[in-house]
């Protein structure tokens, strides 16, 4: 029954995500053309931060499908780095999208354009609703899943962009008001960098299999180095494979020789606290006794 439920719920999920992606689309497709038509850069943007929704859409669609598949010989991580890799490209293009958006935009306000409102306004109250009947969608999922929480903030960031993009579409209508439309593309440019900057730097850390910023190696080594019988833990590393796995791999140096019955006693020890007190949910540990090996905690390969 357990395990009816977890499938049905996966499903569902995947069903939600899909039905979004489906919406961001035609809405992305939508406002690029009218944006073209109408000579608004900030509805552009604004498709563009629909575009990059889509694309987050679909890394967290593709997660939810990559979760089943196995690992392999060839694969032996399986495909627990995809999201992360496509996080790095995405972020880093969507950068560079903006900074071009937000030059244009500059560019604009020396020689302003008349815009053609009215599909602005449409189209802009179009992307709301799209928007908004995906954030209804992912609302639920997105309260106990990470995966599908970063998802529905780009929604529900992308709904409020399209409603600042209808303000300026309703201003340049009734009051001819055309450098609203520059303007709103600066701050969308500058948003999507400031969103884009994060991600990257995230994934990035990821990648280099930097420690995470919320774990303190010291604390770790004096931690687990209170355990008997160990004398001092040593070579550390700590990465981070994906969202949800936490790795530590350390040469642990012991007071005796013990014997692997013992070993397995202390590495039980160990497993429990890293991950109650670090969230750490894969141990690998290489034992010593009396080895000529430097005690540093990080050692330099």
């Amino acid at each position: 029954m357990a395990h009816s439920h977890s499938h049905h719920h996966h499903d569902l999920k995947g069903k939600n995500l899909l039905i979004s992606i489906i919406l961001n689309i035609a809405i992305t497709i939508a406002q690029v053309i009218g944006g073209i038509v109408s000579g608004s850069l900030a509805l552009l943007s604004d498709a563009l931060h629909n575009f990059s929704d889509v694309l987050s859409l679909i890394i967290s669609y593709a997660a939810t499908r990559f979760t089943r598949k196995q690992a392999s010989v060839k694969r032996t991580f399986g495909y627990k780095r995809a999201e992360i890799m496509a996080a790095f490209v995405n972020s880093a293009t969507l950068m560079v999208i903006a900074v071009i958006l937000i030059k244009e935009a500059i560019e604009r306000f020396f020689d302003p354009v008349t815009i053609e409102s009215t599909i602005v306004i449409w189209l802009a109250a179009l992307g709301i609703l799209a928007n908004g009947i995906s954030v209804l969608l992912l609302k639920k999922d997105a309260d106990h899943n990470m995966n599908m929480k970063s998802a529905y903030l780009h929604l529900l960031t992308d709904m409020l962009a399209s409603v600042a993009v209808l303000a300026g579409g309703l201003l340049m209508k009734f009051y001819e008001i055309y450098w609203i439309d520059p303007l709103l593309t600066i701050v969308i440019g500058l948003y999507l960098i400031y969103m884009g900057y994060d991600l990257l730097k995230a994934s990035t850390k990821v990648l280099m299999l930097f420690t995470p910023e919320a774990i303190k190696v010291e604390e770790i080594v004096s931690v687990l180095g209170a355990i008997p019988p160990i004398k001092n833990i040593h070579h550390v590393h700590i990465w981070q494979l994906n969202e949800q796995e936490i790795h530590l791999e350390a040469h642990v140096d012991f007071n005796k020789n013990i014997s692997l019955q013992e070993f397995d006693k202390v590495l039980d020890q160990i497993e429990d606290k890293a991950y109650h007190y670090f969230g750490i949910n894969h141990v690998n540990i290489q034992p010593e006794y009396g080895k000529c090996d430097s005690d540093q905690i990080i050692v330099q390969d």
